[in-house]
């Protein structure tokens, strides 16, 4: 059903864009450059059939001749950003946990459709999606030209234990809880090492690109903790060691220090939030050269919305309240520590399209602003394991994101997002 609302919401959905194997030039004020991190001046960008040909200081009229060219004079141009953590299939709101009951695949993969294509235009061309069953699809969809939206990484189901955050029975009655019985390994949900090699195994097969474990509790989940361990160290090491038989890295959702020990101990990519993350788990993970992902909008989102009543479930607003708050500082402690950070926003908990804003509670944060670029392009990269993206160079992908001004001055810069190219297709354009 959700291939189904796919093609029938590409119709809809779709959009006239500039061909990607004709010649363009991009004429920029100013460039930023991912690996050092420097904002240079005038350079002109040479695309062709989807890849970077070139990069020229000035405005290079001879190497821009016979092309089409865009004047991105007064703008800086920067690699495509990528965000880490998204949910392209849902968007938080006072009914999202009613609509889980209300609403089909259908309706959740219409409106992920325009999720997507939000983001993209916000600037981000990549996009790693830790959770939810319609972003497979809706990958394939952008992948064969059928709905505008940014590349994806999609982990598919997230994996969990019983009674953990991504348990999807959670908060059913022992009606439905009888009728449909305990959910296992297919379902996401494990309860011992064979189980999570079983797991890995059905995402590969239902096609993910990443996989994603909630090592820890959760904010949004109808459960009552949101920092209980809920992994074994062994079972962790069991989902790292079968997903590396498939070529999969693993993102671990964790708020609470001895989840985060433990994720880290048994081999994770990533920590995702890492709202209680102690000077000892700093130290394992520069140990272990384990990245952190902050999100510290969503933080700060569900903190905010906590205070509305309704907004969230009686059992979910004390969690929201009292661990959303903390992300933005976890952030600046990490940074200043030394632990690698790259950039997600877990966008769904908020409104799609506003990723942007997770760049200025970055600054706000203590983290320098080519620093915060940095995460969303190189470093990124680094975290999805691929070298053709996250800087302008020649033979990377041409993605290239425009702002007015200059970020690394005022990153508030990145909200005005003006230009967005992916694979040598312009989206938007002054």
């Amino acid at each position: 059903m959700t291939r189904l609302a796919l093609a029938l919401a590409a119709a809809l959905a779709a959009s006239p864009v500039f061909a990607a194997d004709a010649p363009v030039a991009l004429r920029c004020g100013k460039l930023f450059d991912a690996r050092s991190g420097k904002v240079l001046g005038p350079h002109t960008v040479l695309v062709r059939d989807g890849k970077i040909e070139g990069v020229v200081a000035g405005t290079a009229a001879e190497a821009a001749a016979g092309r089409e060219t865009v004047d991105l004079g007064g703008h800086t141009c920067t690699p495509g950003w990528t965000d880490l953590h998204v949910h392209l299939g849902s968007q938080s709101g006072p009914q999202s946990y009613s609509e889980g009951f209300r609403l089909d695949e259908v309706d959740f993969a219409f409106r992920s459709v325009g999720y997507a294509k939000k983001t993209l235009l916000a600037g981000f061309t990549s996009v790693r999606d830790l959770g939810g069953e319609i972003a497979p699809h809706l990958r394939d969809a952008i992948n064969q030209g059928l709905v505008d939206g940014p590349r994806i990484w999609a982990a598919g189901k997230s994996i969990a234990t019983t009674g953990g955050h991504a348990d999807p029975t959670n908060g059913w009655n022992d009606m439905l809880s009888h009728l449909i019985g305990p959910p296992g390994p297919t379902e996401g949900v494990i309860n011992s090492v064979d189980d999570a090699r079983q797991a890995v195994r059905q995402r590969y097969k239902d096609g993910s690109d990443v996989i994603k474990i909630t090592a820890t509790g959760g904010v949004l989940s109808y459960a009552k903790s949101g920092d209980a361990p809920q992994f074994t160290v062994d079972e962790v090491k069991a989902v790292v060691e079968t997903a590396k038989d498939y070529g999969y890295k693993v993102a671990a959702h964790a708020h609470g220090e001895e989840g985060m020990r433990r994720a880290v101990l048994g081999g994770v990519t990533s920590i995702e939030h890492g709202t209680y993350m102690s000077d000892e788990v700093m130290r394992l993970m520069k140990q272990h050269g384990t990245w952190y992902v902050p999100t510290i909008y969503a933080g700060r989102f569900v903190a905010d919305k906590a205070k509305i009543d309704g907004y969230f479930p009686e059992v979910v607003r004390p969690k929201a309240q009292r661990i959303g708050a903390l992300i933005q500082d976890t952030a600046a402690r990490a940074y200043q520590h030394g632990v690698k950070i790259a950039f997600g926003t877990d966008m769904g908990v908020g409104p799609h399209g506003d990723n942007a804003r997770e760049f200025v509670y970055m600054v706000e944060a203590g983290i320098p602003a080519a620093a915060a670029l940095q995460a969303a392009t190189i470093r990124a990269a680094e975290v999805l394991g691929v070298d053709d993206q996250g800087v302008i160079e020649a033979g990377k992908r041409a993605d290239v994101v425009a702002v007015p001004g200059d970020p690394v001055a005022d990153i508030a810069r990145v909200l005005e997002v003006a230009f967005v190219m992916k694979d040598g297709r312009i989206y938007k354009r002054p």
